[in-house]
């Protein structure tokens, strides 16, 4: 019986060693013909690629479709424009949508983007000298320290440049790092005719560009996923007080139509005498939600008054009374 089972031992043995060898010889085969499978994602929207895809939130509905759709009834400067209904998802005004062009502190809505989805975890945020630029200021002084909800006020209210280089210089990384996840955001978002060279949106400072269509689908992307954003950009007048890390700050909405056409919800200006006067306009009116941008205009809060008037008669709605 001991030889049976010290029999039936070694044939075991012996089976495993050739497994092992035949395993060994045809393995590398298998690897060599394995079949491989590419994603079906682009590496702008993969996480390895891109460390600002934090989620699956391309919204790109009517690129595809989009195209000049302006009325002779509209006379405007404005080289660029779009008005969208993002409660009936449909294109109301188009005028040259996918034109890239400067878009001098409309910059800052990804700048604000990249601050809200990449808070510091001690919320102090550090003046430097170097952060003092522009003749758009909230204010600031070097070796002052806000909260990121402080500087996000003089960001948007007052088109801060000093708010903005600060949340830069701020980013894990420094500047450079900050405007490299600006770039990658916006691929992240499917933005194809945006890029960055800076947080503010000063000239000079090389290629930064972008167009009234991607700025709709970057300013619809702030406004639904930081409610912050939305509440800063509505907010007419804010007074930050002083505390023992920074002085009083009172700051102003710029134009942006929030006391003079009911339903404007704000959201940025910019000029520059590249891109000259911009505008992006929020507005929720009877039961719709508006989105209008213009860019390159000579009166950008009448034109912009003209157009939010026009998409409200377009959808079969008496536009408000207004200053």
């Amino acid at each position: 019986m001991k030889k049976f089972w010290l029999a039936y031992f070694f044939i075991i043995i012996l089976l495993l060693l050739l497994v092992s060898v035949v395993c060994w010889v045809f393995y590398p085969l298998f690897l060599k013909d394995k079949t491989t499978f590419a994603s079906p994602l682009p590496n702008s929207l993969s996480i390895p690629e891109n460390n600002q895809v934090t989620t699956l939130d391309v919204w790109d509905p009517i690129r595809q479709f989009l195209q000049d759709n302006f009325s002779s009834q509209l006379v405007v400067s404005a080289k660029n424009v779009l008005s969208y209904d993002l409660t009936e998802e449909k294109i109301l005004v188009s005028k040259n949508p996918n034109q890239r062009v400067p878009m001098a502190s409309l910059t800052k809505i990804m700048t604000a983007i990249v601050a809200l989805e990449h808070p510091k975890q001690n919320d102090r945020y550090i003046v430097t000298a170097n952060d003092l630029v522009g003749e758009d200021s909230m204010g600031l002084s070097a070796g002052e320290t806000l909260s990121l909800k402080e500087l996000l006020y003089g960001l948007i209210l007052h088109s801060g440049n000093d708010a903005a280089e600060t949340i830069a210089t701020n980013f894990p990384g420094g500047r450079e790092e900050f405007i490299k996840a600006m770039n990658e955001k916006a691929l992240a978002l499917g933005l194809k005719d945006t890029h960055f060279t800076n947080p503010t949106g000063l000239e000079g400072d090389g290629d930064q560009y972008t167009t009234a269509y991607d700025l709709l689908v970057m300013t619809r992307y702030a406004l639904e996923n930081f409610p912050v954003f939305g509440q800063v950009a509505q907010t007419f007048d804010y007074d930050i007080a002083q505390t023992s890390t920074h002085k009083e700050f009172y700051l102003e909405n710029e134009t942006n139509l929030l006391t003079s056409y009911p339903g404007v919800k704000g959201v940025k200006t910019g000029y520059t005498p590249e891109a000259g006067l911009c505008l992006v306009t929020y507005l929720e009116y009877k039961d719709h939600k508006i989105l209008a941008i213009i860019l390159g205009s000579d009166d950008r809060r009448q034109e912009m008054k003209d157009i939010l008037d026009y998409s409200l008669k377009k959808e079969g709605i008496t536009p408000p009374k207004h200053g």
